[in-house]
């Protein structure tokens, strides 16, 4: 081998390992930002009462995530048998999957019964960001949402938020 085909091969190699180190550093720097493993199963789950913005009586886990942070968030809430969400809408797109019972669901301005649809178990729900809606369960009822948070909830009709049940 003459000195110029040694001095190709010696570039060649430092070119390899060049991009050898900025590979390695991407696949870092994408390892630094997938979301961990998170292996939960029902005797994991601790249940809490709903935060305030909610109607009281519910419960809530919250499985991935804040959801009153910017990220991708999943929780579950347990809702008692004739338990509502009054007609409000969100910022964000909604998915939720109906696991257990029954929820029902409508479209509108005003919680109507007559114009809601029962959705049972193994149902999935997208609701686009600003859509006004409602819901209720139908017998004990467990629902898991995901989305992108922060979440946030607004009331077509303000008397309906909780946050304003004391004034």
């Amino acid at each position: 081998m003459n000195i110029s085909q040694k001095v190709a091969v010696n570039a060649l190699a430092l070119v390899a390992l060049a991009m050898g180190c900025v590979m390695a550093e991407a696949q870092e720097a994408a390892d630094a930002d997938a979301p961990a493993m998170i292996l939960t199963t029902p005797a994991d789950v601790t249940w809490g009462d709903v935060p305030a913005v909610l109607p009281p009586g519910a419960k809530i886990t919250v499985l991935e995530g804040d959801p009153f942070a910017a990220g991708t968030y999943a929780l579950r809430l347990q809702l008692p048998s004739g338990y509502q969400f009054p007609a409000h809408w969100h910022t964000q797109l909604e998915r939720v999957t109906v696991m257990s019972g029954t929820l029902n669901a409508g479209f509108g301005d005003k919680l109507d019964a007559a114009a809601g649809k029962a959705f049972p178990a193994g149902s999935f729900i997208v609701i686009p960001a600003t859509m006004h809606h409602f819901a209720w369960a139908d017998g004990d009822t467990v629902v898991q949402i995901n989305g992108e948070g922060p979440f946030d909830i607004h009331y077509v009709d303000p008397a309906d938020d909780p946050m304003n049940q004391g004034e």
